[in-house]
């Protein structure tokens, strides 16, 4: 029944929004309806209100729908939600003040005189159009609208102009910043936290260990890093396009003539390009510069787009009679822009950290700057407030949009909750996982079941109606182990590739609305036949190499403040893969420092320190060693994987099965034991006969498991044991190289801070001979001393022999003669440093060339964060997805 009632609601949903129900409502109704209807008949037919559930009742789910509408609403101040509303304003903002009429326009008379050079043009204003709005609708009308008669009137194919603007209007859906991507991270890092759940339980039932190592765990997304990912697959489509339409023109000259342009490409002709293009690419540029450097959150990063969207409107829809001051509120915030750039990056411009006249005269600048960019916003808001209604119009506009956005979701959270209370969610995992063919079947499918969605269901309800269901199941699987950036950028490739297919492509009904009656729909049906193959060879690519949507993402991040720490669990085998760099290529200046370092006079050195060095210069070619063998256990790991492979895959299919019965036959005796009235007790008897079946078949399934499986597999295990206990001890020895080195030598180089604390300890000698034993001085004296002392490095000793005196000249446990014993003994302690410290001096250069000369490889891991080069090679290293399925 549970199967039944899925189908009712999957139904009444299409039933709703095929008759024109609107979504916002047609979403939550199926769901809470089929709950209702569901619950009352399992109480009319089966006594028991939770009969045709998979769990729970239909109080717990239609609490749990609450929840999810709650939880959706009142945690809008999220990241991924805020920027919405300022992302919508932004393009709407442009197009409603002609810049976009004005883009196009100008770029047609820049590529006019290029055979095909009108199409290549209305493709890079739908780029720029697509970076400010992110709204297939409204870009594809406004495409429409200005240059589809442009085109027409120029003697363009029919079909190549109306394929042309259809498919540059859904750029808007994978280039950055777009909605689809900031709802696509918003529902990919809770699917991350599931599939996290999910690959954790999976090792655990794999291996039997307790715990997962974190560097086989799940990465999750945000919207900064989405917008990354998605550049330059984005780039790369434009780039397709443009090259597609000029083939097209120098094979068909007819179907994309060149266009004669009046006038001479003079000064004021480019002068009128700068003006037209600097600003909007500017403002983009600024926007997603600012997520990019780290700068700005996605939501300021929204801020900045909107405001400098309104300071563009204010000087372009201008009507006042003096037209010398068309510019002066943009000037004033570009002024004011200017001068706050300077101010951050030669001022301490932190309120908490100024301490000094010129830090607050930075404040004070920057308290005027900004007065100006405020003063340059509100007066431009003011003229767009007085111009035509425009900003009435755009903030209607965007109100209406993000509503719909807003309301969609909240409905989605309802149908989520049903889907799962009738078990459509293990549904799909089974099925998918059923699948031959391992994750890239079930990746294939999925793609095509969002594909064929695309023709009926706007953006939003594919990402929060299937994302979730199917997103936690492909991130989980660790044979693929792709990123959650990687999975949403090709789902928003793919939604954009549906937008386009006839006959129910969304693109194509927009611009059916604006296209003139002499453009037959079959033409347009035609047109955009080349570029769904064009997004599918893309999305073939970028499928194919992930580095081009991982890459740069990890560049930020490896390269940012908050860059993680080069110990990192996660980070390790990329950087055991830098250093094997240097091994292999013969030039591994490391392996000179160390050889350097075999012959040095250790002996003027105390023993404790003495030894330690030695140790720390043996562990580095023990490193080394270490490394090798690594690298030769991973080949002999790849080589017996090509026989291991196979029957991993078949064991731990039937494992899986064998848990699931397992599973299902606990959960049914959970059920009939609370089952103790005699009316239930035929229902319990079928129950526990179906239990009964359960485990036979789950004793069946395990006698199907090879015999040769438990001597392979325990064989296999011993390859990759060995290889993780060579990496260990690469990891303990690099360590140990580096740390006695660092040590001794921030040891020496506290030689002066040391030398000059002698006078001070000589004079403690009078004082503690002197003080009062009622006197608190004494130990305050004390440990003023101590603390000096422990502020030099190395200095420990003399440290621990002051705190000793200190304890003895407490009020009430005054004991002067023994605080004299201890304060010899530092002295004692001191003296003994001081020679050795003079007699050490020379080791510093050493030491400090030794020390540069392992920073980079062995010393890597001891370093507080990667260095440009690292950092750069494990960007590069973590773009690709490492299958590590064998360890589990």
């Amino acid at each position: 029944m549970e199967l039944f009632f899925l189908a009712v609601l999957v139904l009444s949903m299409a039933t709703a929004l095929g008759s024109g129900y609107p979504v916002a409502f047609a979403l939550p109704g199926a769901a809470i309806i089929t709950i209702l209807l569901a619950g009352l008949s399992g109480l009319v037919f089966a006594g028991d209100a939770s009969a045709y559930f998979h769990s729970g009742d239909p109080q717990q789910w239609l609490s749990a729908g609450v929840t999810n509408l709650r939880g959706v609403f009142w945690e809008v101040e999220r990241d991924t939600l805020i920027a919405i509303p300022l992302f919508i304003f932004m393009g709407i903002m442009l197009q409603r003040s002609k810049i976009a009429e004005d883009l196009l326009v100008t770029m047609a008379q820049l590529f006019g005189p290029v055979p095909g050079g009108l199409g290549i043009s209305v493709v890079f204003v739908g780029a720029l159009l697509a970076a400010t709005t992110g709204i297939v609708g409204a870009t594809v009308v406004a495409m429409g609208l200005i240059s589809l008669p442009a085109m027409l009137r120029n003697n363009y194919s029919p079909s190549l102009a109306t394929g042309t603007i259809a498919a540059s209007g859904t750029l808007g859906q994978i280039i950055p910043p777009s909605i689809v991507l900031i709802i696509l991270a918003d529902q990919l890092a809770s699917a991350t936290d599931q599939a996290s759940t999910t690959r954790k339980a999976l090792h655990k039932a794999s291996t039997g260990e307790l715990s997962m190592p974190s560097s086989f765990d799940v990465s999750s997304t945000s919207a900064g890093e989405m917008f990354l990912g998605a550049l330059v697959p984005g780039i790369l489509l434009v780039l397709i396009y443009m090259a597609y339409i000029l083939i097209y023109a120098f094979f068909k000259p007819s179907a994309a003539p060149a266009v004669k342009v009046e006038g001479k490409f003079d000064r004021a002709f480019w002068g009128s390009v700068a003006l037209t293009l600097i600003p909007p690419l500017t403002l983009i540029f600024l926007v997603l510069g600012s997520i990019i450097t780290g700068v700005a959150t996605v939501n300021q990063a929204g801020a900045i787009g909107a405001a400098g969207a309104m300071v563009m409107a204010g000087y372009r829809l201008y009507e006042g009679p003096n037209k010398k001051l068309t510019y002066v509120p943009a000037i004033i915030g570009l002024v004011a822009l200017v001068g706050l750039a300077f101010l951050i990056k030669n001022f301490e411009m932190n309120l908490k950290s100024v301490d000094t006249a010129q830090d607050q005269m930075g404040i004070s600048l920057g308290m005027i700057a900004s007065g100006m960019l405020i003063v340059s916003v509100v007066w431009s808001g003011w003229r767009v407030f007085r111009t035509h209604g425009t900003l009435d119009g755009v903030m209607m506009e965007t109100a209406k949009t993000t509503s719909l956005v807003f309301i969609i979701l909240l409905g989605a959270a309802m149908l989520t909750s049903a889907f799962r209370a009738f078990g459509g969610e293990e549904l799909v995992r089974e099925f998918l996982n059923s699948l031959p063919g391992g994750f890239w079947t079930q990746f294939l499918i999925v793609m095509l079941v969002i594909f064929i969605l695309g023709f009926f269901l706007d953006f939003i309800e594919i990402a929060v109606v299937v994302v979730p269901i199917v997103a936690p199941i492909l991130l989980a699987d660790p044979s693929a182990n792709i990123t959650a950036v990687w999975l949403g950028v090709m789902i928003g490739l793919n939604i954009q590739t549906s937008f386009l297919t006839p006959p129910f492509g969304f693109a194509l009904f927009y611009l059916r609305g604006v296209a003139p009656a002499t453009v037959k729909t079959m033409q347009m049906y035609k047109g955009v036949v080349a570029f769904i193959s064009l997004q599918l060879l893309a999305l073939g690519v970028v499928g194919f190499y992930p580095p081009l949507v991982n890459y740069l993402p990890n560049r930020a991040a490896f390269l940012s403040e908050t860059a993680p720490p080069p110990r990192n669990p996660r980070l390790q085998y990329c950087m055991e893969e830098f250093v094997g760099r240097d091994l292999t290529d013969g030039t591994a200046g490391f392996e000179q420092a160390i050889a350097r370092m075999q012959g040095v006079d250790l002996s003027g050195l105390p023993d404790r320190m003495a030894k330690d060095l030695a140790e720390g210069f043996a562990a580095g070619p023990e490193a080394i060693a270490s490394l090798k063998e690594a690298f030769a256990m991973e080949d002999a790991v790849e080589e017996a994987a090509v026989i291991y492979r196979p029957k991993q895959i078949l064991v731990r299919r039937i494992e899986k099965e064998i848990r699931k019965l397992e599973e299902e036959a606990a959960d049914i005796t959970t059920i009939a034991n609370r089952m103790r009235d005699e009316e239930q007790a035929p229902r319990r008897a079928r129950m526990e006969a179906r239990r009964d079946a359960m485990l036979a078949e789950a004793e069946q399934l395990k006698g199907e498991i090879p015999e040769t499986w438990e001597p392979v597999h325990d064989e296999f295990a011993k390859l990759t044991t060995a290889e993780q206990k060579a990496r260990t001890s690469y990891q303990r020895n690099a360590d140990k190289s580096w740390e006695a080195a660092a040590e001794a030598l921030a040891t020496l180089e506290d030689n002066e801070a040391f030398a000059a604390l002698e006078g001070e300890l000589r004079d403690l000698r009078g004082f503690i001979e002197t003080v009062s034993e009622t006197d608190p001085a004494g130990e305050d004296t004390v440990k003023a001393l101590e603390d000096k002392f422990g502020e030099v490095e190395g200095a420990g000793d003399v440290k621990s022999a002051l705190g000793k005196a200190r304890r003895d000249l407490r009020v009430g446990k005054f004991n002067r003669e023994t605080a004299l014993e201890d304060y010899n003994d530092a002295v004692a302690e001191f003296e003994a440093q001081k020679v050795w410290r003079a007699n050490a001096e020379g080791l510093k250069p050493e030491l400090q060339a030794y020390l540069d000369g392992i920073r980079g490889t062995l010393g890597l891991r001891s370093q507080p964060r990667l260095d440009r080069e690292a950092a750069l090679f494990m960007a590069s290293c973590s773009s690709t997805h490492r299958d590590i399925s064998l360890n589990f």
